[in-house]
């Protein structure tokens, strides 16, 4: 299994002898760093790859547990029919952003995601969630925003530090169109394909 070091080298020995086109390097760089992501020995850290990295962040805390079991059975009972709500960590291709996503909370029709490879396809998520933490908080509201705005129906962003979530819905090339902002404790509402009021009082117990 390569460390750290070894992945960043043979990401560089890549850059320098791949002699095609620029979108074709991209591409074989984004490859390069799957391959890479999958094999790393990183306990207790979610390894992603986007922004032309792979970057390595720490599990969430404990004391996240509890809301997050609160969001999880709120929307496993309101996801769309064939859909579960998960926390598994495992991770999700965005292809045309280069980029591979283990987001904190999913909804997903696992009947898409089925194949025999380390990751999933993001086709098959309907919502993500995040939980910031000091490690993670500037890429989630940034890379991942970027990233997940341009596909996935719904994203909610769980501000720790802010002590608010914000609802971003409709997905297009320039990011999400709409987003809604309420302090942790009040209900947030949930767009199609959910609709429902989120009850975010478990983030202030």
């Amino acid at each position: 299994m390569p460390t750290i070091e070894e992945a960043t080298m043979v990401m560089a020995l890549a850059r320098e002898t791949n002699d095609a086109t620029d979108y074709d390097e991209a591409e074989g760089e984004f490859r390069t760093q799957l391959e890479l992501a999958d094999e790393l020995e990183a306990p207790g850290h979610n390894v992603e790859v986007f922004g032309g990295k792979i970057v390595m962040s720490p599990f969430s805390r404990w004391s996240y547990a509890k809301p997050m079991k609160s969001v999880l059975q709120q929307l496993g009972a309101n996801a769309p029919k064939g859909y579960d709500a998960m926390d598994a960590p495992f991770k999700f291709v965005f292809p045309t952003s280069h980029g591979a996503l283990g987001p904190d909370i999913y909804v997903v029709d696992l009947d898409v995601a089925e194949n025999d490879t380390p990751f999933a396809p993001s086709e098959s998520l309907a919502l993500v969630a995040e939980l910031t933490s000091p490690a993670t908080r500037n890429n989630d509201l940034t890379d991942k925003l970027s990233i997940y705005g341009r596909s996935i129906p719904v994203y909610l962003l769980f501000d720790m530090k802010q002590s608010q979530v914000t609802v971003y819905a409709d997905p297009s090339e320039r990011g999400y169109e709409t987003h809604t902002t309420v302090p942790f404790g009040k209900p947030v509402q949930i767009p199609e394909p959910f609709d429902f009021e989120l009850d975010t009082s478990a983030f202030t117990d």
